[in-house]
């Protein structure tokens, strides 16, 4: 018994003292190239904001808001388990603030599960051929249906290119079989998705129109692919998500193209008919991460065009972490309260991206300015609808510890005989910190 005792501790004081404090990695054998890894990453929000026309706030007009939030809190632990097999999994809550529950909600119930997945490689290159299934945030589309949070250039990611989020997945997670892999220049994934049925996201469900909605009867499978042609270095790929910047440990340039289809997935009806649409989401892009300057700078910059068909007049206004809670019906519907505009919907959308990274200091912080904008051709809005960011991080030890300060400007509309009338635009800012820990 003594024996056995004194080799179990000594296993665990092996396990305790491979534990390093700058990344908390535990080696599963003497290489290292067995391990679990556990980071920890939460987004602290300090919000102001002008609110839509109209919005009500625990039933009380509210021209502007002043919030405290958590935008992200999240626990992930994810290991190469042997020599073929790797997993994945991430716990975490999401948007959470004073309201963020709404009346006769659970402030409790936030926390969940956005991923959980198995992974086999293949091939004995060992990212050429990788097999998975589970819940994962692997997509088609872009880089931004995927995005690691906490390395990201701009404050937030353009939650856009999540496109059925909290609709059919569960926060941008889905279902999934996928293979994804590198073969010299080329980079791939993709999927068989078993998209969740609309009935269980929790909302009420929307009457059927002549505007398309997620269908409510009948499922069908979904498919989804992301292709690049990585020009210069390659990227990541230890797990799915993919960098927002790398701060000049790598030289990107990617020729980007995406994709997701899923046949009848929404409906909407014409006379008496009810009639079936597919998602058909299309996107191309290029994407630059570089170092400049003898590496001490980077640019960062991101273009994209992105085709979103969710069958006639689709429309999903969303706000993030809205600070409004209901709508004076003269003005308009309750998603349109808060900070919410009208961010999914059938047509053409342009995002671009640009961000700069200054040289360090002897300590190893830097100022990173960026600025966004987010164009979209709406179906069933005759007026562009065009949101803008600008804003700067102050970043210490790269990612690890974050202060960003970011200023929103960004569209109004108010229904009239369920026409959409431009209102007055509003500003937003946001004052963020960010610890990665990893």
């Amino acid at each position: 018994m003594s024996r056995h005792w004194t080799k179990t501790m000594a296993i665990l004081g092996m396990a305790i003292s491979s534990l390093h404090a700058q990344n908390l990695t535990l080696k599963l054998n003497e290489t290292g190239s067995h391990y679990l890894k556990a980071t920890y990453l939460s987004q602290v929000w300090l919000r102001a904001n002008q609110s839509n026309p109209g919005t009500l706030v625990a039933d009380k007009p509210e021209s502007q808001t002043l919030d405290l939030g958590l935008r992200r809190t999240r626990v992930q632990v994810y290991g190469q388990v042997d020599e073929h097999t790797f997993i994945y999994m991430q716990v975490g809550q999401n948007n959470v603030n004073a309201v963020s529950s709404g009346f006769g909600g659970n402030r409790k119930g936030q926390l969940f599960v956005h991923d959980a997945l198995i992974e086999r490689t293949l091939l004995p290159q060992p990212n050429a051929l990788k097999v998975g299934g589970g819940l994962t945030i692997l997509n088609g589309l872009s880089r931004f249906s995927q995005p690691s949070v906490g390395t990201i250039a701009t404050m937030d990611v353009p939650v856009f290119a999540q496109a059925t989020v909290d609709m059919t997945d569960e926060f941008a997670r889905k279902l999934s079989l996928y293979a994804r892999g590198q073969v010299g220049m080329f980079d791939y994934r993709i999927a068989a998705t078993d998209p969740f049925w609309i009935a269980t996201n929790g909302k009420p469900s929307v009457p059927l129109s002549d505007a398309s909605t997620f269908a409510g009867v009948g499922r069908s499978k979904q498919y989804q692919g992301l292709f690049l042609i990585q020009f210069l270095d390659q990227e990541a790929h230890t797990t799915p998500y993919m960098a927002g910047t790398y701060l000049g440990k790598k030289r990107i340039l990617n020729l980007e193209l995406g994709g997701i289809y899923q046949r009848n997935a929404l409906w909407h009806s014409e006379g008496s008919d009810t009639v079936y649409s597919p998602l058909a989401l299309m996107s191309a892009a290029l994407f630059l991460d570089a170092p400049l300057h003898e590496g001490k700078h980077v640019l960062t910059a991101y273009a994209g065009i992105f085709h979103m068909n969710y069958g006639p007049n689709y429309l999903r206004y969303n706000g993030i972490m809205n600070p409004g809670t209901s709508m004076d019906p003269s003005k308009g519907v309750s998603s349109m309260t808060g900070n919410a505009y009208p961010m999914f919907g059938t047509g053409q959308t342009l995002y671009t991206q640009f961000a700069y990274a200054f040289a360090p200091d002897a300590q190893g912080r830097r100022f990173q300015g960026y600025a966004s904008a987010t164009v979209s051709d709406y179906q069933a809005i005759e007026y562009p609808v065009a949101l803008v960011h600008a804003g700067v991080n102050w970043l210490e030890n790269a990612h690890r510890s974050k202060i960003s300060l970011d200023l929103e400007n960004r569209p109004t509309f108010t229904l009239s005989n369920g026409n959409y009338l431009q209102g007055p635009r509003k500003w937003g800012l946001v004052l963020q910190y960010q610890y990665y820990l990893q």
